[in-house]
């Protein structure tokens, strides 16, 4: 884990890499409590927050490397007025538009709702480069 120097606004970012496994999520969930403790958040907005990250970081665990090795890569950000997280992956991708399309909800199908609905911004998009990138934010109160 590395993290910068406070930025110019306050802000402060973490950055982490963990395997692409299961067992793994947990270590996300406690970088972001412990940057929660930089500054006071509200109980719930934690515990919402750890929940957007799980749901985001277990469909790059679950469905980036067909089983196979690979990293996850997890950038925290903390500012003045917004908590942005952007989990991001190097494996096979997916197709949002397609999945939003689909009426059928499997088990784990709730990720992306989860999140939209905790988020106040969500980006999702394939990289160039390969994989994707998931960032939401969540706006602080000031």
């Amino acid at each position: 884990m590395t993290t910068s120097p406070t930025l110019a606004d306050g802000g402060r970012t973490v950055m982490l890499r963990i395997p692409a496994k299961a067992e793994y999520i947990t270590l996300c969930r406690l970088a972001l409590t412990g940057l929660a403790r930089v500054r006071s958040f509200p109980e719930e907005l934690v515990a919402d927050m750890k929940l957007a990250l799980t749901e985001a970081c277990s469909n790059s665990v679950r469905h980036a490397y067909n089983g196979d090795a690979g990293t996850v890569d997890i950038l925290y950000e903390l500012q003045a007025d917004r908590l942005i997280v952007e989990v991001c992956d190097e494996g096979s991708g997916f197709d949002l538009a397609e999945d939003e399309e689909s009426d059928e909800l499997t088990e784990g199908g709730l990720g992306i709702a989860i999140i939209r609905s905790i988020a106040d911004e969500l980006d999702i998009e394939r990289r160039d480069t390969g994989g994707s990138r998931l960032r939401f934010v969540k706006l602080l109160e000031t």
